[in-house]
């Protein structure tokens, strides 16, 4: 099977299964997109779902965050683990976001990698679930684990990865990919020891 090919099997397969796509993190603003996906970090999404349901509540703009006590925030997010790491980060992001973006959240690539906290990963779901834009492909533990396992790259740095996967997807499905992919490895592949042969790809690829 060409490469082409193969991609053009793995993205039908995915939209198939997952013909909806939705934001896994709860939130109502692009900033408490951005808070959600940095608590994100080497935590479950159900776990940050849980605690931003009360951080929301009491924090409710991005002056409010900026701010904050970072102690308070500690507190709330200890939860999501790297706790001190993570309440710098979206503290000095709402600060930095106040005054140098005039309190929006930034709709490019290289504006959000100023921001504390911020790579790629990060800014790649910002830009396409809060903004509608695909300007790369938010490489996860799930999309390096399985861009691997399916022959899309030979790599394990994120960067490179990622730059593999833009050049074999469709720019117009880059968010998308990243999201089924996610979704795929949750429900159907996961990291934990199971019976690849009964995974839907392995299906349809061998």
């Amino acid at each position: 099977m060409t490469e082409s090919k193969k991609v053009g099997v793995i993205l039908q397969t995915l939209s198939t299964l997952f013909p909806e796509t939705y934001s896994f993190l709860k939130h109502s603003n692009s900033f408490e997109l951005l808070i959600a996906v940095i608590l994100s970090a080497q935590c479950t999404d159900e776990r940050v779902n849980e605690v931003t349901k009360s951080l929301f509540k009491k924090y409710k703009t991005i002056k409010d965050y900026a701010y904050s006590d970072v102690h308070d925030l500690e507190r709330l997010i200890f939860s999501t683990g790297f706790y001190k790491a993570k309440a710098n980060y979206i503290k000095n992001s709402a600060y930095t976001i106040l005054k140098k973006y005039n309190g929006v959240v930034p709709n490019n690539m290289n504006d959000l990698l100023t921001l504390p906290g911020v790579a790629r990963k990060t800014a790649n779901v910002v830009l396409y679930q809060a903004f509608g834009k695909n300007e790369g492909i938010a490489v996860d533990t799930h999309v390096k684990r399985l861009s691997l396992k399916l022959g899309l790259t030979t790599s394990h740095d994120p960067k490179k990865i990622e730059k593999d996967l833009m050049r074999q997807i469709p720019k117009e499905q880059w968010g998308d990919f990243s999201w089924r992919l996610i979704a795929y490895g949750r429900k159907f592949c996961p990291a934990k020891k199971h019976d690849h042969q009964n995974c839907p790809l392995e299906k349809v690829l061998n």
